[in-house]
């Protein structure tokens, strides 16, 4: 399957007949605004395998009768694990017996977005040295040039300057994303006339309303419960000894640059019947995924946010 969201495999699912799957699959898609806009590859295999451009060959010119020197690029093989995520429910059969099979598709739903909102979590602040079984998130694997503080002193309040200093940092951007908190503090800068004309309210693919900065999507990245967990004013600034800033990140969703993976069989929900010594019935729900950085300018961290008034 070529790269594209679960919301658009979902209408696919559906469209070949496969309701069940298409609906999981949707629900999947639904449950957060990472599953929303990622697109996913399916692979086959346990891994993916791929180049990454380092650097390139050095060029020059050169006088009549003079020869060039030679010279090759840099390729960085990278090797992206599929990592197993679900976990399984159980509902009493007490439950089924008096409240019927709907209340068991009630519990697999909310499994299934909890297992979704892990994976967001994971696609931010992921951390393989602490856990192995998840990847590395955005925060672990942008370095050097794609990371870029927006104090040289202390952690400051948002810097347009420097946002867009971050958005340069990206080939061809899509998405920004940030806390419902920093959404806030971009809503209250576009009510300044000094700095209202870069902030608008526009559509995204799926017909939602959405605000743009500089006509990029800006997407607020929020738990299951709307509240601001994932990018919170918590993480250790690199100028100073601040504890108390955020970051936000600027990529670029779409095949070749950041995408999803996923196994070709997508999300497996299994019925494991009646558990006879409970008893209770037991569904699992697997998914085996991660995300790959396929360019090395895929994506942007601009840290060292502080929760203040925005600044030009």
């Amino acid at each position: 399957m070529a790269a594209m969201t679960l919301i658009e495999a979902a209408k696919l699912y559906i469209n070949n007949g496969e309701d069940v799957r298409g609906a999981i699959v949707q629900m999947f898609g639904e449950s957060n605004n990472v599953m929303r806009y990622l697109p996913f590859i399916d692979i086959n295999g346990g891994a993916l395998n791929y180049a990454q451009e380092g650097s390139l060959p050095a060029v020059a010119f050169r006088g009549v009768n003079e020869s060039f020197t030679a010279s090759t690029g840099v390729i960085n093989p990278i090797v992206e694990p599929l990592r197993i995520a679900g976990g399984e429910v159980d509902v009493d059969s007490f439950i089924i017996d008096t409240m019927g099979e709907e209340a068991r598709s009630v519990h697999e739903a909310m499994k299934i977005k909890a297992i979704t909102q892990d994976f967001q979590r994971a696609f931010f602040k992921g951390d393989n040295a602490t856990n192995p079984a998840e990847p590395d998130g955005l925060q672990n694997r942008l370095t050097g040039d794609q990371v870029i503080s927006n104090s040289s002193g202390s952690p400051a309040a948002l810097s347009l300057a420097k946002l867009d200093e971050a958005i340069d940092a990206v080939a061809n951007p899509t998405h920004i994303f940030l806390s419902k908190a920093m959404k806030r503090r971009l809503s209250a800068a576009a009510r300044s006339s000094s700095v209202s004309s870069n902030i608008q309210m526009g559509l995204d693919q799926f017909g939602a309303s959405v605000m743009h900065y500089n006509g990029i999507p800006v997407v607020e990245i929020a738990d299951a419960s709307g509240k601001d967990t994932v990018l919170t004013f918590t993480e250790t600034s690199s100028v100073g000894t601040s504890t108390a800033s955020t970051s936000i990140y600027v990529v670029s969703l779409m095949p070749g640059m950041l995408t999803g993976i996923q196994g070709a069989g997508g999300m497996q929900v299994t019925d494991l019947g009646l558990i006879e010594a409970a008893p209770l019935y037991r569904t699992r729900v697997q998914w085996y995924a991660s995300f790959c950085l396929l360019h090395g300018r895929a994506a942007a961290r601009l840290r060292d946010i502080i929760d203040g008034a925005v600044t030009a």
